[in-house]
């Protein structure tokens, strides 16, 4: 990565006082202490919603943490056992709340691969899907790193980051017609083209995000303060994020270079070119930098996807699939007809089963969907990277001190609605 490298962490806390230094003190004089319980969450701050640590503490060190998601009733899986394959979309968009076209783009892929459609979708329609992806990644990255600058104080750069999510999502907005659940992708493209001139204003937002962020880079990645919170605080070991099933930018953080969009590329991005940062050390302050420079490489794939978007269709052309565009719908009796079929008794899919899996914002974001030839799932279910991604603080919080839960907690990005159960 093009950062500087971070530093050993007892290199950088060497502290003095006086003539003294801190190292000359004898733990085993201090006052005896006893353990107790703290409850972290789920009404904290830091918290994010409903998540609970119930913590071991010893004076201010954790000895353990149990780690409790807690309850949002999303449902998402239980709710699709019972709505037709295009009424899902919706459902998608409330998992990761904070990027849902990348959630959108998922659940698409994994029934288009069931109803066998690889290599069918419009070429347009493909690039439309990455460009918007790529702009909920930046804004799933922006959320996290202003979210994590404000819980250490760094007000200021929090106002900096979300102003540069704002100038994105009013262009998602352009496009679908919603702030934030958007439903925007269908199954077999997407509902509408760009809108006209869409492309040059996002060239505009890109220049200003770029200034925010170099803005937020300069207050914080050398900044004392900040890199004490941060540097070799909540370490994963490269086999730990392994054998966890971590992905993502805290996989990557502890080099760990697995993407899906480079290891099993989807839609077009083998015809991209961009890397995958990753880290050295696995520590708050790598997590930090990875998803830093992974916006800029959203950047650079959405300047050549905007360079090499065809002209042509944004879905396919089959009547089985594809809804009828809103114009016929309330115009024609037999668009009416056919838009009514698809919803309510849906798509007919083959029997059958399928995993698929994209790069969503916090790793590998997976759908296993089964199909028993109706027009609803039998079974669709999520694998939200966000639920690995916070199983390991279990491991990680022992022998931290209280104050290193909220950059620690912060720097997994944990969203609620897709571990929710």
């Amino acid at each position: 990565m093009a950062r500087e490298a971070v530093p050993q962490l007892a290199a950088r806390r060497r502290v003095v006082f006086g003539e003294s230094d801190v190292s000359d003190f004898d733990d085993e004089q201090d006052l005896p202490t006893e353990s107790m319980p703290l409850m972290m969450g789920p009404s904290h701050p830091a918290m994010h919603g409903t998540v609970r640590m119930a913590l071991e503490v010893e004076g201010e060190k954790i000895k353990t943490a149990d780690i409790q998601i807690g309850y949002l009733h999303r449902c998402f899986e239980k709710e699709a056992e019972y709505a037709t394959w295009t009424q899902i979309f919706p459902y998608t968009d409330r998992l990761n709340y904070v990027s849902p076209m990348l959630n959108n783009v998922g659940y698409a892929l994994a029934v288009e691969k069931l109803l066998d459609l690889d290599g069918k979708i419009p070429e347009r329609a493909q690039y439309i899907r990455v460009i918007v992806g790529e702009i909920s990644r930046i804004t799933d990255h922006l959320t996290c790193l202003a979210a994590g600058a404000m819980e250490l104080a760094a007000f200021t750069v929090y106002f900096w980051l979300m102003k540069a999510r704002e100038w994105l999502w009013e262009l998602l907005e352009e496009v679908s017609g919603a702030r934030l659940t958007h439903s925007y992708v269908r199954i077999g493209g997407v509902v509408a083209d760009l809108p006209e001139g869409w492309p040059a204003k996002l060239r505009e937002a890109l220049v200003k995000v770029r200034g925010a962020i170099a803005d937020a880079d300069k207050l914080l990645t050398r900044n004392k303060i900040f890199r004490d919170r941060m540097d070799g605080v909540g370490v994963i070991a490269k086999a730990d994020a392994a054998g966890w099933g971590l992905t993502g930018p805290v996989a990557r953080s502890t080099g760990l270079a697995y993407d899906v969009r480079k290891d099993h590329p989807y839609l077009v991005y083998d015809r991209l070119d961009f890397d995958v940062p990753v880290g050295s050390t696995g520590d708050n302050f790598d997590r930090y930098a990875v998803r830093l420079e992974e916006i800029f490489q959203s950047m650079r794939i959405l300047e050549q996807a905007l360079a090499k978007i065809p002209t042509g269709p944004t879905i396919i052309d089959d009547a089985r699939v594809a809804l009828p565009g809103k114009r016929e719908t309330y115009n024609t009796i037999e668009a009416m007809i056919a838009h009514f079929k698809l919803i309510m008794d849906g798509l007919h899919v083959p029997p059958g089963e399928i995993y698929s899996f994209t790069e969503g914002g916090n790793g590998e974001l997976g759908f296993y969907i089964v199909a028993d030839g109706s027009g609803r799932p039998w079974k669709c279910r999520v694998r939200p990277p966000c639920f690995a991604n916070l199983a390991i603080l279990t491991k990680v919080l022992p022998g931290l001190f209280i104050a290193d839960v909220v950059p620690t907690f912060g720097m997994i990005n944990m969203i609620g609605g897709e571990c929710d159960r």
